[in-house]
């Protein structure tokens, strides 16, 4: 493959990750984001096994780890607060932690550093308002009132993508499972050298992010899709720990800061069609946004952007790329989904209740296969 000029909408995980894999490979990379400030909240993020690999695939391991924090397990929790299992995570990075707890904001400036030290131009508050693919370029018109013509464009803008609302207008929509996640920054507790991970209606899981912090994740019913105003949403969330075990309850005493709470509700969404259409492809959730169980959201967004940038370099067409990357990918992401809604739904009642120990030591041995 010839070297590109390539477009990539969205500079978050998938954008940003796409933009640092596609400059690796010798293509020029323009990425857009809507957001002007490209904020991100501040709470933490699980990054597993297969994650340190594609850091180091991607060429920022060494980066990527000094602003994280590793860790080998999982300890899995009954909801009365008895610890049943520690699964062992594999590395699949040698003298490497198997995972990592990460602050998103440290996460972007990671990947954004990167990615602007490989030339990648990032131009913040822009939008492609328009895409027009004549068959050997794609002309875009920005809501700035520039344009640019490009060999590719990449939407990697999101569970909301515009990108694909306007290449693949009758693909599946993003849909509320009927529960949601809330985060909350802690100091990090004593001993805590694994993902802690409470089972039960209310999920909570304990991630350490540096030496002094880590982050707890809550998931709960909210059937009615609820908007908490965020003046009082501290109390709020306490709240929802009050069927939780004793080491939980008395760790949410400490959830006081309202806007230190971020709540989310939790949409899923597989695009079981096509994920391109000429030489616009979209990958992350654009095409699988997958519920929190699994913690491989973002992973399965960072893998696509190498299997993306490995396929532009295999063939001499830019439509038979995104086909065969989409090929490649479809059966990991549609396993990573359905296994996490499933578990949502067991929480939830909707579905069998699903043994969380079994469903991680599984989701750890697919994710170590090769991408």
């Amino acid at each position: 493959m010839k070297k590109l000029e390539v477009l990539v909408i969205g500079a978050g995980i998938g954008g940003l990750s796409a933009a640092i894999a596609l400059s690796r490979k010798g293509h020029s990379v323009t990425a857009i984001e809507r957001d002007p400030s490209w904020s991100v909240y501040g709470v933490g993020i699980i990054q597993q096994s297969n994650v340190i690999r594609a850091m180091d695939q991607l060429g920022m391991l060494d980066s990527f780890l000094d602003a994280a924090c590793g860790f080998d397990a999982v300890e899995i929790f009954t909801p009365d607060g008895t610890k049943v299992a520690r699964v062992p995570t594999p590395r699949l990075v040698e003298g490497r932690p198997a995972n990592v707890g990460i602050g998103r904001r440290a996460l972007q400036k990671v990947l954004g550093d990167s990615a602007k030290g490989l030339g990648t131009e990032l131009r913040l508050g822009v939008t492609a308002e328009t895409i027009e693919d004549d068959g050997a370029k794609v002309h875009v018109t920005f809501s700035d009132g520039s344009t640019g013509i490009y060999d590719a464009v990449i939407g990697a803008d999101g569970v909301y993508s515009q990108t694909r609302a306007m290449v693949l207008p009758e693909a599946e929509k993003p849909e509320f499972t009927g529960q949601a996640v809330w985060r909350y920054n802690f100091p990090r507790a004593e001993g805590l050298d694994a993902l802690q991970v409470y089972n039960g209606p209310t999920g909570v899981g304990l991630v350490p992010m540096s030496e002094e912090v880590m982050y707890m994740y809550v998931t709960t019913p909210e059937p009615d899709n609820p908007r908490y105003p965020t003046q009082g949403i501290a109390a709020a969330m306490r709240a929802k720990l009050a069927n939780c075990s004793p080491q939980i309850r008395e760790l949410g005493e400490q959830i006081t800061d309202d806007d230190g709470v971020v709540y989310r509700p939790l949409e899923g969404m597989l695009i079981r069609g096509a994920w391109s259409k000429g030489r616009v492809g979209l990958l992350g959730d654009a095409v699988h946004a997958t519920t929190p169980h699994l913690g491989q959201g973002a992973g399965m967004a960072i893998e696509d952007a190498i299997v993306l940038a490995e396929e532009l370099e295999r063939h001499d067409d830019v439509e038979a790329a995104l086909l065969a990357y989409r090929e490649r990918r479809f059966e990991r992401c549609r396993y990573i989904v359905e296994s996490s809604l499933a578990i949502c739904h067991g929480q939830l009642g909707k579905g069998p209740p699903v043994d969380n120990h079994k469903a991680t030591a599984e989701m750890f041995a697919v994710v170590a296969q090769p991408i």
